[in-house]
């Protein structure tokens, strides 16, 4: 399993409208929807591309997912931006009736969640979009790590039936995987491998940051392997079991409450399952958010790569059943 971990050329919002505008080009039925925020999220450039496919909703984004719903109904494949504190706080209600209820296929991105959006402070930082969202029937969950994964990706959300919920992180540019990597919604991704333990994660800070921590793990003789569990919703159930077999150990790392997010869901397929193995999640603790740097919260909740590796090591020692 090759991986890249480093810089790549694009922010993942460039990457992200490039392919918007792509695949626009070739289906006409493609629109675009943003709550105010077309410089924030980079859609300007859609907009300048196609001035009769973008509207603009203003501050009003639950009145805004009524609309993406009204759109579809009428054929049209609506992609619905805002910050994912907007976009899941503010409009469940909305997306449950105008989309979800409706069976109607709206694509929702939510840009920064969980620590992505740090310097805009407590209101604007979604430590539950994945709860809300996923606690939705019938939405389906994707969190995307890089540029290359939006390119492969995207276009089979828009070409797949129902509403989605896609987690980005605007201004990164970090790049985990190969040019020309394939993915398929709802299997998970197995980026590095290895034998003593299994990182499970998603998304552009959760997947560097556990692989930067296997890394560091292998320096000390502990070979973990990496699965990027990108479609969260619905869960890749089949590759908890397979990875609890393989390596018979389990960690979660979550940029998201760690009450109702990804470590959540593997724990409910480990208790269903009835799975032998020894478990530790990692994630934002039950609290509101605060001002700081991506970094500085990383290491403030305990999801960065060496509270991973402090993490991990505990872990092997309840796999060999120590203390």
């Amino acid at each position: 399993m090759a991986y890249r971990l480093g810089e790549g050329p694009l922010e993942l919002r460039d990457a992200l409208v490039e392919e918007l505008c792509r695949l626009s080009g070739e289906d006409e039925s493609v629109v675009v929807l943003d709550a105010d925020l077309s410089r924030s999220s980079g859609l300007f450039r859609y907009r300048e591309r196609f001035p009769d496919r973008f509207f603009n909703c203003g501050v009003q984004e639950a009145n805004m997912m009524g609309v993406a719903g009204g759109l579809s109904s009428m054929g049209f494949v609506p992609v619905v931006h805002s910050f994912a504190s907007f976009a899941s706080r503010r409009a469940t209600d909305q997306v449950f009736v105008s989309c979800l209820y409706s069976r109607q296929n709206v694509k929702i991105i939510g840009s920064d969640p969980g620590i992505c959006n740090a310097a805009n402070g407590g209101t604007h930082l979604a430590y539950e979009d994945l709860g809300i969202m996923g606690s939705l029937p019938g939405m389906q969950i994707v969190d995307f790590t890089d540029a290359v994964m939006i390119r492969d990706v995207l276009p089979q959300i828009l070409s797949a039936p129902g509403t989605f919920y896609m987690r980005l992180f605007r201004k990164t540019k970090v790049q985990v995987y190969l040019e020309g990597e394939r993915f398929t919604l709802g299997r998970a991704k197995r980026v590095r491998e290895g034998r003593d333990l299994t990182l499970i994660a998603a998304g552009a800070v959760s997947i560097p940051e556990a692989l930067a921590a296997a890394e560091l793990l292998s320096s000390r003789g502990i070979e973990a392997e990496v699965v990027d569990m990108f479609t969260l919703k619905p869960l890749d159930r089949e590759c908890v079991i397979r990875q609890a077999e393989r390596t018979g150990a389990l960690m979660t790392v979550d940029n998201h409450n760690a009450l109702n997010g990804l470590g959540a869901a593997v724990a409910d397929v480990i208790a269903r399952e009835r799975l032998n193995v020894p478990f530790v999640t990692l994630g934002i603790p039950d609290t509101c958010g605060e001002v700081g740097t991506v970094d500085y919260l990383k290491a403030k909740y305990g999801i960065d790569r060496q509270s991973i590796v402090e993490a991990a090591e505990r872990l092997m020692r309840m796999k060999a059943g120590q203390r």
